[in-house]
């Protein structure tokens, strides 16, 4: 007869086999620098964590040169909306040419 298992049972044993996924050749205790919630503190404290594509990595190296990227950019973008919505001509509006109705009922001739 089969014994039939429960859906905690299949549950279980599912992450049990993600679990069993990593390679047994990899040794964890040779890595240098790997710390538990190394950001944990800065995102709990409200600050963003930004990973940024290995070229762009290349010319800002650290999180000043990002920063201050972000800052022209954000000046330069203000500034030039601030100088469009200046150098806008004001358009006078013209009275319409035809006349206005005084009343919903037509004129007669």
């Amino acid at each position: 007869m089969v014994k039939k298992e429960s859906l905690a049972q299949r549950s279980a044993k599912s992450k049990e086999s993600e679990n069993d996924k990593m390679r047994k050749e990899y040794d964890f205790s040779k890595l240098k620098g790997g710390v538990r919630g190394k950001y944990y503190s800065k995102a709990k404290a409200g600050t963003n964590l930004v990973l940024i594509d290995p070229d762009l990595a290349k010319v800002f190296p650290n999180d000043e040169s990002v920063n201050r990227a972000l800052r022209l950019l954000l000046e330069t973008a203000s500034d030039a909306t601030k100088t469009s919505h200046s150098t806008r001509k004001k358009v006078k509006k013209t009275p319409n040419p035809r006349p206005k109705r005084t009343s919903g009922i037509p004129t007669s001739r």
